[in-house]
């Protein structure tokens, strides 16, 4: 036996080391061969499998060039080409009209599996909406009724929008209403209906059930507007603000949201906000918000709030740096209070990542119905708010991670499930099951103007213009739109609403606990 040092080079690492030497016998030829045939089968095996009509080897490659070891991995698809279709603005001299290459027909360039995914479950409430015309349809006459409040009526025709007007909104409320469904026409041409609808752009729904009930009444008008409550018939319909709201400089959704998740991620965390509860806004609209500065921390009481009156008349004259809502997640609990009805604060204050203190609401708008209380907020009582914004600040600051996981699963949802492809898909479906239930052929009324992006932005100044082009869809969609959920089950739906009360409850007897206890001290 001798003793050696040698070096061996094995896939590129050489190992030095002193070994002994044992001198042993070849290895029988048989065997040699009997390994190659296993080798060679295998290899067989395996491109038998992938030859196989379980496999689609358009998207799969073999490679057995490491250690004569067959490997199989998914090719990457080539991303979707975007197409790009930027505004085409007249020059001053010539009237401003609508192009006539945009495209009609909606075609995916490439198969994408997010594009056959389902949609958000509160899509659903879009079967519930419409659900009092299910059975009689929607008539000429019932659409020609809602305009007693509407403000502008639309009607989609052959892929292009005409607006009738009736009347002006508050501030821009239409314009960006209207921009959105613009929008929508660009995202996904070719793929809407024929149809006519009427929108109402106040704030409260005005088509009440109780005259609507029976046998023997008529259907309900169908009138669009931007929130509902358990009183009304109103279909809703996603707000202006998502495409910007100039009058108070608060950019489009996909830009805020953008940079409210940077500041969740990075610059506000949770933990090192102000362990109190903060709102600031109008309370002159209505009287619960006026109740609700009764609970402001003074020497005498301090109610853990921290609450501030918006002077938007300081605020307009300061280019209102102090109310962008991606800069007011300073604290770890945030109130959500409603206004005269809905208020457009709510999905500003759920993106926060804050634990969302939500004032017993009335009015919902499209998403709200889907959210449960004690998993993506805390609910408050609307008759006992001071005592009960106390109770809801001391609980979350004595579970720290509770509250910190109830405020981030109401920034998840905001993020994941109310991007703007989920807006411009909710308004699709929602308008794709309201055509289907019209019994008349939509047509262009005289006194109709056909309206495009065009026509609105190259028009448009200041703000308004700058908002439009930043939220202005660059060109059709590569992927088509979400899967529509089914309808919920009377079952489902019963359940989903006893669990909302019976959290509502549990927290209002942890609540009644806790101050039994306090008075008794």
């Amino acid at each position: 036996m001798h003793r050696f040092s040698s070096i061996f080079h094995g896939s590129g690492l050489a190992t030095h080391f002193s070994e002994t030497l044992i001198w042993r016998h070849p290895p029988k030829k048989g065997l040699a061969t009997t390994t190659i045939l296993l080798r060679f089968l295998l290899v067989l095996i395996v491109a038998a499998f992938i030859s196989s009509l379980w496999v689609d080897t358009s998207r799969f490659s073999v490679d057995n060039s490491i250690n004569n070891t067959v490997i199989i991995f998914q090719k990457r698809q080539k991303p979707p080409k975007e197409i790009i279709i930027p505004l085409n603005c007249s020059t001053q001299n010539q009237t401003q009209t609508c192009p006539t290459n945009y495209p009609t027909t909606f075609q995916t360039q490439y198969p994408d599996p997010s594009s056959k995914a389902s949609c958000p479950d509160y899509f659903r409430w879009v079967h519930e909406d419409l659900r009092p015309w299910k059975v009689t349809g929607i008539t000429r006459d019932m659409v020609e009724r809602a305009n007693k409040t509407a403000h502008f009526r639309l009607i989609i025709v052959n892929n292009k929008a005409y607006i009738e007007r009736y009347k002006k909104s508050i501030q821009t409320r239409d314009v960006f209403t209207i921009w959105g469904i613009l929008q929508l026409l660009r995202k996904y041409p070719g793929r809407l209906p024929d149809l006519e609808l009427m929108f109402d752009c106040d704030d409260r729904p005005v088509i009440f059930s109780r005259y609507y009930r029976g046998q023997n009444t008529t259907a309900p008008p169908p009138l669009f507007r931007y929130c509902g409550d358990r009183w009304t018939m109103d279909i809703v319909f996603p707000d202006w603000s998502f495409w910007g709201w100039p009058e108070i400089n608060i950019r489009p959704w996909d830009s805020i949201l953008r940079e409210m998740k940077e500041g969740n991620n990075v610059k506000s965390k949770w933990i090192e906000r102000e362990p109190y509860a903060y709102w600031k806004g109008n309370p002159f609209v209505a009287e619960t918000r006026k109740d609700l500065l009764t609970c402001n921390v003074s020497d005498k009481q301090d109610w853990n709030a921290r609450l501030y009156v918006q002077d938007w008349i300081l605020e307009s004259q300061q280019g209102f740096k102090q109310s962008n809502p991606a800069r007011q997640c300073t604290h770890r609990y945030k109130i959500y209070i409603e206004g005269w009805a809905w208020s457009v604060s709510e999905k500003y204050i759920l993106a926060c990542d804050s634990m969302t203190l939500l004032v017993k609401p009335h009015y919902y708008d499209f998403f709200l119905r889907n959210l449960q209380p004690v998993e993506h907020y805390w609910p408050i009582r609307e008759d006992q708010k001071c005592k009960s914004i106390k109770f809801a600040v001391d609980w979350g600051n004595n579970h720290k991670q509770k509250a910190q996981e109830i405020g981030k699963a109401a920034s998840n949802f905001i993020q994941e499930k109310v991007k703007m492809d989920d807006v411009y898909d909710y308004m699709f479906h929602l308008l794709n099951e309201y055509a289907k239930l019209l019994k008349f052929k939509a047509m262009v009324p005289e006194g109709a103007v056909e309206i495009c992006s065009e026509t609105m932005a190259c028009m448009a100044n200041g703000l308004e213009k700058k908002f439009m082009v930043e939220s202005m869809v660059k060109g059709p969609s590569v992927t088509s739109p979400c899967t529509m959920p089914p309808p919920y089950e009377p079952k489902v739906l019963g359940a989903f609403y006893r669990r909302k009360v019976n959290a509502i409850r549990r927290v209002e007897n942890w609540e009644n606990t806790y101050w039994d206890s306090f008075n008794k001290q």
